[in-house]
């Protein structure tokens, strides 16, 4: 028998602002664990980097980089696998944080978590309520091998969920499978590539995707090639027509 599709859901619950948990080390890597987590967040920054070029924005498109929102426990944090920020942090080489409560520093619009196999309990519960916490607009959990938080009975997956800040309250608006609508972007989340890449596109069937600066250069080329051919078939076709004419021409005075 067929299971019922996943529907829209709503999570809602108070969460502290800081907690002794939530502290980071920075002396502690912070790369995503596989290949595949790597694959999926270069991809997606890659995009959003690209999107904020064509508008032109001040805008920073970086993962791995700790955003902190708490002066008074200033090692309190969450270090997103992608983020976007705008207007950009006015960062220098040496910082490594986004710090909210410095001027010019601002919560990110945008935080994607990809769920890996050492990170599944923490991206399902932890990180969720560090973004409430830290001020961040809309967070994307990305869980491309349905990992599920470990140690519930039910062991519950989503391949994508969606969490927003409506009002003063951070919601899980979505949890299924996609597509799903990103309003910070205006735009839809829909999953490609066999369940292993997140993207984004203007439609939730995905047939205007946001391009890559590569995918831009390929179709801006294919473009100038589609273009040529055209100028050179309608060249071709005016050169037709002239010998069309002339040929009439002749016909008429020989007759």
């Amino acid at each position: 028998m067929a299971s019922e599709p996943v529907k829209r859901v709503e999570i809602t619950y108070e969460v502290p602002s800081w907690s002794v948990r939530w502290e980071l080390d920075d002396n502690e890597p912070r790369m995503p664990e596989n290949p595949l987590q790597v694959a999926i967040c270069d991809l997606l920054k890659l995009i959003l980097a690209a999107w904020c070029r064509r508008r032109g924005a001040d805008a920073l498109v970086s993962g791995n980089v700790a955003v902190r929102w708490d002066a008074a426990h200033p090692r309190v944090g969450v270090d997103p696998d992608v983020y976007l920020v705008e207007p950009a942090p006015p960062l220098d080489l040496e910082e490594k944080s986004v710090r909210t409560w410095v001027e010019g520093h601002h919560p990110p619009r945008v935080c994607v978590e990809v769920v890996g196999e050492g990170t599944a309990r923490e991206d399902y519960r932890d990180k969720p309520e560090k973004y409430a916490a830290s001020g961040t607009r809309e967070l994307w959990v990305f869980d491309p091998l349905l990992r599920g938080m470990p140690g519930t009975r039910r062991r519950e997956a989503f391949l994508l969920q969606v969490w927003r800040r409506v009002g003063g309250q951070f919601r899980r608006v979505y949890a299924g499978e996609g597509p799903a609508f990103s309003e910070e972007l205006g735009a839809w989340l829909v999953v490609t590539d066999g369940r292993r890449r997140l993207r984004i596109a203007d439609d939730p069937d995905g047939a205007a995707l946001w391009p890559t600066p590569e995918e831009e250069e390929r179709a801006a080329k294919e473009a100038e090639r589609a273009a040529k051919e055209r100028a050179m078939a309608e060249a071709q076709a005016a050169r037709d027509e002239v010998e069309r004419l002339r040929a009439e021409i002749a016909r008429l005075r020989n007759g």
